[in-house]
């Protein structure tokens, strides 16, 4: 009987499979593939020699490196250019006259150092008998001379009326004589009167004559002669009137007077102290009238001109400016310079305060230019170039200089990186790496 359970075996099949079917002939792979690491190596190795070659290059010749942070490098632009000096200064007061005294005597002071002021109040007196006593004197002189002139006046007056009256007189004698000669002319003609008569009358007649026109040349003379006699005293008065009122001018400034609004500076004597003619007093400083004083050197002093522009900092403040006087002497190398305000006046400040002063000599359009920086005056004529790490020495010329710029002329380029501070580490070599 079939089991049907069971599979039929063939008797034509096999009792056990072979590997012949599972085993198959394999390709030889390319030569790339059986050395790709041996050609990545191969790449690595020869960019590392390229990249060699070019930090080669690039770093002949260097001399030295320097790390960057230790240097300062600034970008040259083209641009406008503003030339200007800057500077120091000091607060000065333009104004602060020192008061003398006019004459000896004993001084009382008024005020005290520091105190406020207004132009005309009194400051301090001065006792003097001497010129108070010399100036009575005068006085009287003056009156004396005036009643002398006065009397003068009335004694021309009085001189004229004689005159007038004695040439009247003259002419009515003249007149006279002259009638009583006609009537002995006649009287004679007709027999009446003899010879000696008429005669006699003639000469009465030229005396009366002479006496007239002595009696005119007197009138005539006689105004010159007052006018002389009146100015000389005249003259007199007015000498004397003027030695009164600079008497009295003296007088008035004993009381010590502020010439200006401000403060009182330095006090020179003590209260009832005796003092000599022409002994300093006591200053006063104007504050109404300040001016900073710098000193720039003399290189930069020979294009500073009275009326440039300034301006002027201090205290977190800022004022405008113009340059008021240049000293033409030059001491220790240097110039020194006045600033005064315009505008609004500073307030507060004080005399001898410091401030810090710019003055703008000139302005121009499309200059090359760059930060200013040690380099100016530590390598004159050359300038250091950064590019790819390397700062080079390059041949430079300068021109015009600020406070934060200079003038490019020669041997660089717009955008070139140039080491303005720091250049002093380089001892002169030509190229300098540049570490980060």
């Amino acid at each position: 009987m079939k089991n049907f359970s069971e599979p039929e075996r063939s008797s034509a099949a096999p009792l056990m499979r072979d590997t012949s079917r599972q085993d198959r002939l394999l390709e030889r792979p390319p030569t790339w593939r059986r050395h790709w690491r041996l050609a990545l190596i191969a790449a690595i190795v020869l960019g590392a020699l390229a990249g060699l070659a070019m930090l080669f290059e690039r770093f002949a010749g260097a001399e030295i490196s320097v790390d960057r942070s230790r240097l300062t490098i600034a970008t040259v632009t083209r641009g406008e250019f503003v030339r200007d000096v800057a500077a120091d200064g000091q607060v000065l007061a333009a104004s602060s006259p020192t008061l003398y005294a006019v004459a000896a005597g004993t001084v009382t002071l008024k005020v005290h150092a520091g105190d406020a002021v207004t132009r005309g109040e009194v400051l301090a007196v001065i006792g003097s008998p001497d010129l108070t006593a010399k100036l009575s004197q005068e006085e009287a002189t003056l009156q004396s001379l005036q009643l002398d002139e006065r009397r003068a006046e009335l004694d021309a007056a009085s001189k004229m009326r004689q005159l007038q009256d004695a040439f009247k007189q003259a002419d009515v004698d003249r007149k006279t004589a002259q009638r009583e000669a006609d009537r002995s002319q006649k009287a004679y003609e007709l027999g009446s009167y003899s010879q000696l008569q008429v005669q006699r009358a003639q000469d009465a007649l030229t005396k009366a004559q002479f006496a007239f026109d002595e009696a005119q040349t007197n009138l005539k003379a006689q105004p010159a002669q007052n006018r002389f006699d009146i100015d000389s005293k005249r003259e007199l008065v007015a000498r004397q009137r003027f030695l009164v009122a600079d008497l009295r001018r003296q007088v008035a400034e004993l009381q010590v007077r502020s010439p200006v609004e401000g403060r009182v500076g330095q006090v020179e004597i003590a209260d009832r102290a005796t003092v000599a003619k022409d002994a300093p007093l006591l200053t006063v400083v104007d504050l109404t009238s300040l001016e900073v004083e710098i000193k720039v050197p003399e290189s930069q002093a020979r294009d500073i001109t009275p009326g440039m522009t300034a301006t002027l900092e201090g205290d977190g403040s800022q004022w405008k400016g113009v340059v008021s006087g240049v000293s033409p002497e030059v001491v220790n190398g240097e110039v020194a310079a006045r600033v005064r305000f315009t505008g609004q006046k500073p307030k507060g400040l004080r005399q001898s305060e410091r401030l810090s002063v710019r003055i703008f000599i000139d302005r121009r359009p499309d200059v090359l230019m760059v930060d200013r920086g040690s380099f100016v005056d530590q390598d004159p004529g050359h300038a250091y170039v950064v590019r790819n790490g390397v700062a080079e020495r390059r041949p430079v010329r300068l021109g015009a200089q600020s406070v934060q710029k200079v003038e490019i002329l020669e041997g660089l380029m717009p955008g070139d990186q140039v080491v303005i501070a720091g250049t002093d580490t380089f001892k002169d070599a030509q190229r300098v790496i540049v570490a980060h």
